[in-house]
């Protein structure tokens, strides 16, 4: 597990570098330092723990300041002794400064300003460490309001001060490390050992030497340790863990496993499709390591604002004494600035949406995807597998012989093609599952790759496949009436499969992708969530995907295009001064995923459109793309607001506290009370209640 959970920058110069850091509980000083000598480039480091101060010399000519903070958060510690962590250090803070506001009153006169000063002294030792290196900033500003209370002799005031300090700052990071806490829940627990079938007997073994390919064993109560397909089994699956769904999934043959959720009742045979570090649930923990190390444009701009922003505070307090010789006033304006809430407010919402879209069953990778999805203005869609389902359906069943209905020809087919997983195969099966016909008794079948299949019913040969298989390979001839039929089927945007039987053709079989139920009502809601335009690419044929594009009232349809044309589309859309979202599946969409401001990723895609996709989805619900965008709209709304409550009160407070109205005291419990507030606001964007599936989805016609 890395040693840091937090590490920021806050002064370099060339072969020098200064973090801030937050580290793991039981990292002292010495592991710290011990772990860093194994980081390349590192020459050396020295730790402040009391200061959580890092200080590193590194040879510029073998790594940079980018690089080495990289490098630094995935070091990796070697953990001596029991070290206080962060949330002891900052606690025992809290009880060291109210025994002194307690007691301070009662201590011997003489005893109250050495009491007092060694109370202060790590506030004095940061805030001269940050002006050494910084300059002036919050610490230094928050120095000067105690030392004034000192100097005055106004125990009470800088005891008060000292403790809201150290319990604001206590607060402060149990807020900031529950935002970090909530994002990290989404990682699973590690499954331990698995039973897996190999040479036809099942065995148990350690979940880390599955390998693609094995057929894994999962009852009631294991938790699914690879993505994959079910080859055999009924099961409920609670899917909620990575779906968001409460209600138990059944699962049977030809379903699709998720890792990181639970079999509840029944068994499984799963075929491993992804294993390891390659898993769903692998690459969440991925994603939630980089987004608490990501910083946005709104949020850097927050920080940056935060900075500028303490001049004009000791400024105003400098004014203030001058104007009316009271250092009181003057305390009280130091005890109010905006880095605090400013600083940490934005990245705690940015974690907080992270961690419900997670939930939800969206990964998104950073707060400046959340950044960039809500400024996005225009949805460019593929059509396969991301409009369309991507799964083939019998729309069709045209039969040339008056023996044969048309569910005839479809149980036929089925009879010899139910071993065959190829996609024609499966909803062929499908459709004559769902119309509970008869089984053709058949010889061995045949499959002929690229073709389709052949076997004997009856004593008559029969094979099922494309054109060119039934009529070229085999020879079986195709007249003026049937060919008539067929080509209407095609113009129509169908896929057909070819029926042989006794020499002569007996039927076709016509399939169609389809559309996906909420496709409509996902445009629909992108529209009312600041979407200007909605454009559909597909390699398709032209007339199908224009008609599917009248369907579902698309602005714009680009058809039979290659994936570079596809690319090319979106960057003349970002040129003209789009902001585009680009939804796809396919390793042919991974150029415009990559090339769009957010590219977002559906859950059956290939693993190179979610690697190269800013947004991936892990149901395969296309309602999803509207949900991370309102999730998106969300957080932005909730830091501006808190923007404006930061800036509001805080100025409210150094009016007040400028005019005499407020008491260091005052000005000390407002200021922090008011960053808790915005600070568990910010935070409340992680708790609030999700949408299940069936809620999200539009309700069909009764």
């Amino acid at each position: 597990m890395p040693l840091f959970t937090a590490l920021t920058p806050v002064h370099a110069v060339r072969g020098r570098i200064r973090f801030r850091y937050r580290a793991r509980p039981g990292a002292d000083a010495t592991t710290i330092e011990r772990a860093l000598q194994h980081v390349p480039g590192v020459l050396s480091a020295r730790t402040n723990p009391r200061l959580r101060s890092l200080a590193v010399v590194y040879d510029p000519l073998s790594t940079d300041a980018e690089r080495l903070a990289a490098d630094l958060l995935a070091c990796e510690p070697t953990p001596r002794g029991n070290a206080p962590s962060p949330r002891s250090d900052t606690l025992a803070a809290v009880t060291r400064t109210a025994g002194m506001l307690l007691v301070g009153n009662a201590l011997p006169p003489a005893m109250r300003l050495p009491a007092t000063l060694s109370a202060a002294t790590p506030l004095f030792a940061e805030a001269a460490e940050d002006l050494r290196t910084v300059g002036v900033n919050s610490h230094v500003l928050e120095a000067l309001a105690v030392g004034i209370s000192t100097a005055r002799q106004d125990f009470t005031a800088a005891n008060t001060t000292l403790f809201m300090l150290a319990l604001g700052e206590h607060l402060e990071q149990s807020i900031a490390r529950r935002s970090d806490d909530l994002l990290r829940s989404l990682l699973r627990p590690d499954t331990g050992q698995v039973w897996v079938e190999r040479d036809g007997a099942e065995c148990r073994i350690d979940a880390d030497d599955l390998v693609v390919g094995d057929t894994v064993i999962v009852g009631a109560g294991a938790t699914i340790p690879i993505d994959g397909t079910v080859l055999g089994g009924e099961a409920l699956v609670n899917e909620a863990a990575m779906t968001g769904e409460s209600v138990p999934v059944a699962k049977g043959r030809g379903g699709q496993a998720l890792s990181g959720t639970v079999v509840e009742e029944g068994r499984l045979r799963i075929y491993a499709e992804h294993v390891g570090r390659h898993t769903a649930a692998a690459r969440i923990a991925d994603y939630v390591e980089a987004s608490l190390a990501s910083k946005s444009n709104t949020q850097l701009g927050a920080a940056r604002l935060a900075d500028r922003l303490v001049p004009a505070v000791l400024g105003l307090a400098g004014a203030t004494f001058l104007g009316s010789g009271d250092w009181q006033r003057a305390a009280a304006v130091l005890q109010a600035d905006y880095a605090c809430a400013l600083k940490l407010a934005t990245p705690v919402a940015f974690k907080s949406a992270m961690h419900r879209a997670g939930k939800q069953g969206i990964l998104v990778k950073g707060a400046d995807v959340l950044e960039r999805l809500a400024e996005a203005d225009t949805f460019v869609f593929d059509k396969t597998g991301t409009l369309t389902t991507g799964h083939l359906a019998v729309t069709d069943a045209v039969t040339f012989d008056r023996e044969f209905t048309p569910d005839d020809l479809i149980f036929l087919a089925a009879s010899v093609e139910e071993h065959y997983f190829h996609p024609l195969a499966l909803a062929v099966v499908e459709a004559a599952r769902m119309r509970h016909g008869r089984h053709f008794d058949h010889k061995e079948v045949q499959f002929i790759a690229a073709h389709g299949v052949a076997s004997v019913v009856d004593g008559k040969r029969i094979v099922v496949g494309s054109r060119h298989f039934v009529e070229d390979d085999e020879g079986i001839a195709i007249d003026r009436r049937q060919k008539a039929r067929i080509d209407r089927l095609y113009r129509q945007g169908k896929t057909l499969l070819y029926i042989g039987f006794g020499g002569r053709l007996l039927g076709v079989i016509a399939l169609r992708d389809k559309l996906r139920d909420n496709a409509a009502a996902t445009l629909a809601r992108l529209r009312r969530l600041g979407a200007k335009r909605i454009v559909m690419l597909t390699g398709d044929h032209r007339d199908r995907a224009e008609r599917l594009a009248a369907e579902l009232g698309i602005d714009e349809c680009h058809a039979e295009l290659l994936p570079d044309h596809k690319a090319d589309i979106v960057r003349r859309m970002k040129e003209g001064g789009a902001r585009v979202a680009f939804v796809g599946d396919g390793i042919n969409d991974a150029p415009a995923l990559a090339g769009a401001h957010v590219g977002v990723a559906m859950q059956q895609g290939a693993d190179i459109a979610r690697l190269t996709s800013d947004v991936v989805l892990l149901e395969d619900d296309i309602a999803l793309v509207a949900e991370a965008k309102a999730s998106a709209g969300t957080t932005m709304k909730l830091i501006a607001t808190n923007y404006r409550f930061t800036v509001g009160i805080n100025t409210a407070i150094l009016a007040a506290a400028a005019f005499g109205r407020l008491s260091p005291i005052a000005s000390s419990i407002l200021h922090n009370g008011a960053t808790i507030g915005i600070l568990l606001n910010a935070l409340r964007g992680g708790a609030q209640r999700r949408a299940t599936k069936a809620e999200a989805r539009p309700r069909s016609p009764a």
